[in-house]
């Protein structure tokens, strides 16, 4: 895309990543940032891996990455969030809500804090950002992907809060690719067993059980993510889509 920016003198896209700083969400950011956009690399508490992301990508085309903290559980910070953003560049093509909490809590052990950490992040932040976003994004016929997951259409035992939020960013994602049709398109991503949950790394166990249930019989990767959304960015005429990416697992 980089050639062809160039050659066209085409203003060059701009997308924001939430939760940007590490893991799928510093994949996704590299992976659009090669393809000719510029990225705005969202944190909260990574601030040290966001710059160590941020800083190769500036070195291969300067001033094309930036960094902005924000805690978007909370209704100011996502405000701030695009308020900053659009300060970047001063135009918005591409919302990518990624950022997310995850971790199991027994059913009976829930406490009302914890319910609503989960859906301030989960479910509330991408509403909150979308919302307010949605008026930039019209003027690039930009689009809004959100990072879904499998256990919103089939929870996972132990996760219930975190699968009950991503079950309605799923709803969320198919009611706002009609709301705000024609001129922003929103898609969904959903990933299966990409990365080993950082508690989980080392548990042989727990993993061979996991794998068992995929019919690739082997984990993805965080590319088989970022080549999920930027086929999304690309295509312009799908919306309201989730697209499942677990090796079969949800067959």
């Amino acid at each position: 895309m980089n050639e062809q920016l160039k050659t066209n003198s085409v203003a060059v896209p701009v997308a924001l990543i939430t939760g940007a700083a590490r893991r799928i969400g510093a994949e996704i950011t590299r992976t659009l940032h090669a393809q000719g956009y510029d990225v705005i690399i969202h944190c909260n508490h990574s601030e040290e891996d966001a710059k160590k992301l941020a800083d190769p990508l500036n070195q291969a085309r300067p001033a094309s990455a930036t960094i902005i903290k924000s805690d978007i559980s909370t209704k100011q910070g996502c405000t701030a969030l695009i308020e900053q953003a659009l300060l970047f560049k001063n135009r918005l093509d591409a919302l990518i809500n990624n950022a997310s909490i995850f971790y199991p809590v027994p059913i009976n052990e829930v406490t009302s804090d914890q319910w609503h950490s989960f859906f301030e992040t989960n479910l509330h932040a991408p509403f909150l950002l979308s919302q307010k976003a949605s008026s930039h994004l019209k003027d690039t016929s930009g689009a809004i992907i959100n990072i879904t997951d499998i256990h919103g259409a089939s929870p996972l035992p132990g996760y219930s809060v975190y699968s009950m939020t991503k079950a309605g960013l799923i709803s969320m994602t198919q009611s706002l690719a009609k709301e705000l049709a024609p001129e922003i398109r929103v898609n969904g991503v959903s990933p299966g067993a990409i990365m080993w949950p950082e508690a989980d790394e080392g548990d042989d166990v727990k993993q061979q059980k996991v794998l068992a249930k995929i019919p690739l019989q082997r984990m993805g990767a965080a590319n088989n993510i970022s080549q999920t959304v930027l086929f999304l960015l690309q295509n312009d005429y799908i919306t309201g889509q989730i697209i499942k990416v677990d090796g079969g697992r949800s067959c």
